[in-house]
């Protein structure tokens, strides 16, 4: 293989004509230029000057080694401005995926961020309630709901947002509606509307935090997202307990109140893959996400 190098010191040779014309342009002695054009001589094993008087011409094989020099050193050239763009962050791509309640409240902020700091990087956004075992479905970052204790995979790392605790949603002529927090046992003669119909952690979350009270969550409607299960509720159907994140945008004639003793919590977490951790756009992305988990409600100081 061709020394890059060597071949830059070779065509500047045969632009200015002579070695120390090189040696003046590229700030090397004429020595050291020597030395390279005769490396490059015996690598290709080709004579690429001849001595006219008492300077230097290249020969055929010369000539056209310099023309397809041109168009190596301009493509090594275009190859160094792509990894310069890619370590800054001004070309490339990036994968995201969240869940849907993180996708209403933080995801629009984050976007703007990156479309704002980084035009030229693609995003690829992917709704997602659980973190994938397949590799190859697995993002650069992702926003997820996990346990506390959460190990990521081999090639990833954690980065903990927000302990998000729950509230239960009711009509606000509803006899616990004024109340500064209820009991969560206070809720097991209701008329419960499920709003997670994947099944998933929150879900789960919420009926272990139920089995420590004694009773199992009565649901009579099932509904499959936290806007559809608030509308119910704004109808008068029966109450829902989600995260206090779910509850940002309440329905008019609905309001949240804080649910205790227990009080289900669910864990949001940043899975990172290590490869792409390093990136502006994917610091840039966990920042911003650090920020909106902080002015939540329930990260609020």
């Amino acid at each position: 293989m061709l020394d890059t190098h060597r071949l830059m010191i070779f065509r500047s040779v045969v632009a200015g004509g002579s070695v120390q014309s090189a040696a003046a342009n590229l700030g090397y002695t004429p020595s050291a230029v020597s030395q390279h054009v005769t490396a490059l001589a015996r690598e290709t094993g080709l004579v690429l000057f001849e001595r006219v008087g008492r300077g230097l011409r290249p020969t055929a094989a010369g000539l056209l080694l310099a023309e397809q020099a041109d168009a190596v050193l301009a493509r090594l050239g275009e190859a160094q401005v792509l990894v310069e763009d890619l370590r800054t962050g001004r070309t490339g791509s990036l994968s995201v995926a969240y869940f849907a309640s993180v996708g209403s409240a933080w995801m629009p902020r984050v976007v703007r961020r990156l479309t704002g700091g980084f035009p030229g990087v693609r995003l690829d956004l992917a709704l997602r309630e659980w973190l994938p075992d397949d590799p190859a479905d697995r993002s650069d970052l992702q926003i997820a709901v996990e346990r506390p204790d959460y190990e990521a995979w081999p090639g990833f790392s954690v980065h903990h947002l927000l302990d998000d605790p729950y509230v239960v949603v009711l009509p606000d002529d509803h006899p616990l509606a004024g109340a500064e927090q209820v009991d969560l046992t206070d809720l097991a003669g209701q008329r419960w509307v499920d709003n997670d119909f994947a099944r998933g952690w929150c879900r789960r979350n919420l009926v272990e935090a139920c089995a420590a009270a004694g009773f199992r969550p009565p649901f009579h409607v099932e509904a499959h997202d936290y806007r559809t299960a608030l509308a119910f509720v704004a109808a008068g159907i029966g109450v829902t307990v989600l995260p206090r994140l779910g509850a940002v945008d309440l329905p008019a004639g609905t309001c949240a109140v804080p649910v205790v003793r227990p009080t289900p919590v669910r864990t949001i977490l940043a899975v990172v893959r290590d490869a792409a951790a390093a990136a502006p756009p994917l610091l840039a992305a966990l920042d911003e996400l650090r920020a909106q988990s902080a002015l939540s409600p329930a990260g609020a100081p």
